[in-house]
């Protein structure tokens, strides 16, 4: 798994064609990139890593506190693209994402492992395999790409 966290003022993700909103305040966006090897150790990491990460500012203005320090927000945002292959020719490869199927589910236990970590009503999402606009107010700018593997 990989997972672009992006510290942000506030974030949203609209879906015109479902009529979908989502929005938060402070705390991150994070897109998510799922490869086919991934399994419930890694969402469990990847979970963990993101609410633990200490990126945001102290009275000292030190990146040391976290999350649920700050009682952030997360936007949780499927991106497939995160695994694009581009080492040969101008057309990217995918072949290293999970396939949708797959994908979905791994996605929605990394969604409710978040919820168990930081409270259901302080995770959000975007729409998997939809199109989406996603707003975001990086802070900082401030963006960590965590890994799994």
């Amino acid at each position: 798994m990989r997972a672009v966290v992006q510290r942000v003022s506030k974030g949203s993700v609209k879906i015109d064609r479902l009529d979908y909103f989502s929005k938060i305040g402070k705390g991150f966006v994070i897109l998510l990139g799922i490869t086919h090897t991934d399994t419930i150790t890694e969402v469990e990491y990847l979970a963990d890593k993101c609410t633990n990460l200490r990126i945001f500012e102290d009275a000292n203005e030190k990146m040391n506190l976290s999350l649920k320090d700050v009682e952030g927000e997360i936007l949780i945002i499927s991106q497939f693209t995160l695994y694009a292959e581009t080492a040969k020719g101008n057309r990217p490869s995918f072949i290293e994402a999970a396939r949708p199927e797959i994908a979905i589910e791994i996605y929605n236990k990394f969604v409710e492992k978040l919820k168990k970590n930081i409270g259901a009503e302080k995770v959000k999402t975007g729409v998997f395999g939809e199109m989406m606009a996603v707003e975001i107010h990086n802070e900082g700018p401030v963006t960590i790409i965590v890994e799994s593997k």
